[in-house]
């Protein structure tokens, strides 16, 4: 499979040179990155999650000009309206007619920054393109780039002038991604080389080209029936669980499946271990689950549950392997 530089080693040398060159002025946060670029390769959107300053929107736009990607930023108010996102229709006096003017989402890669502080009906624009790839417009329908991917940023810790994301948004995002503070030493390092990442010297590595074809080969990376039954017995205990109102979807269990599938492949293999699945299955799973009514939302409980329920389902041994 490797031999004409099509396989999992073709899509592990390029996640690393992206993450590489994106390390140059994002430090310490190379799990965050990989999730977010195994997400990214698997067609997926990311929620990424984390205080002021922890290099959110930085990590978005490193990776975009790592890749050579196109990136647009919009920044969510309780005013933007879904126009201001998708385009509108405007009047051409030259032409006497009207003619489409593309918004800030026909881009590969779009940042949207605190996405819940917009109204329910701006937040509701995104669920066409993140779903289908494509906005309506009068009937019209367009075309979204290719690759297209959604990062949506929100602060934890503000709860004053915020709409929840709906459920039916929230589980089109395939992960979320929690960035914390940096360690002490990172800090360190980070005061150390300040004026380097203020100049934000990304070089392009990557073409969308080589996205696109990362893409095919993770959706063929092998997924033997014990991994299958893993991944349901993960997805289908957060249906029973006793602090669980809702469970994750079976959209979740496909997209456990592909964030495993492209974990393996930017780790060299052609076959998806349980391993894989224990790495991306709190970022797939824990913002998707809503708890009973009387179970107090602490920080961190929904990724607490999910990995009591990882530790309490036996792992498949020895995992099947495609030859």
């Amino acid at each position: 499979m490797d031999s004409n530089g099509d396989g999992p080693v073709f899509v592990a040398e390029l996640a690393g040179k992206i993450i590489g060159e994106v390390s140059k002025v994002i430090i310490g946060k190379k799990k965050e990155l990989q999730l977010i670029l195994a997400s990214m390769l698997a067609q997926g959107h990311v929620i990424l999650v984390g205080v002021p300053g922890v290099s959110k929107t930085s990590m978005a736009k490193a990776l975009a000009r790592a890749i050579g990607l196109s990136f647009k930023r919009i920044q969510f108010t309780p005013d933007l309206l879904p126009a201001d996102v998708l385009g509108t229709m405007v009047y051409d006096p030259r032409s006497g007619e009207f003619r489409f003017r593309k918004g800030p989402i026909f881009a590969n890669i779009v940042l949207a920054d605190e996405i819940n502080r917009a109204s329910p009906r701006t937040q509701s624009a995104f669920i066409e393109a993140m779903q289908e790839r494509q906005v309506t417009i009068e009937g019209i329908t367009y075309e979204l780039p290719k690759p297209f991917i959604v990062i949506a940023t929100m602060n934890p810790v503000e709860f004053e002038g915020v709409y929840p994301l709906p459920e039916a948004q929230i589980d089109r995002f395939m992960v979320k991604v929690d960035v914390g503070y940096p360690s002490r030493d990172e800090e360190k390092d980070i005061l150390k080389k300040y004026n380097i990442i203020e100049e934000f010297n990304v070089a392009k590595v990557a073409e969308a080209q080589e996205i696109m074809k990362a893409s095919r080969v993770i959706r063929n990376i092998h997924v033997s029936d014990p991994v299958i039954d893993y991944i349901l017995d993960i997805a289908r205990a957060t249906r029973d669980h006793s602090m669980i109102r809702l469970g994750a979807s079976p959209r979740a269990s496909i997209f456990l499946m592909r964030m495993s599938q492209a974990w393996a492949a930017i780790n060299g293999r052609a076959y998806v271990l349980p391993d894989d699945v224990k790495s991306v299955a709190v970022p797939v799973l824990a913002h998707r689950i809503i708890l009973k009514p009387g179970v107090t939302p602490e920080p961190g409980l929904t990724e607490k549950i999910i990995e009591q329920i990882i530790n309490t389902i036996p792992t498949p041994s020895p995992p099947a392997r495609k030859q």
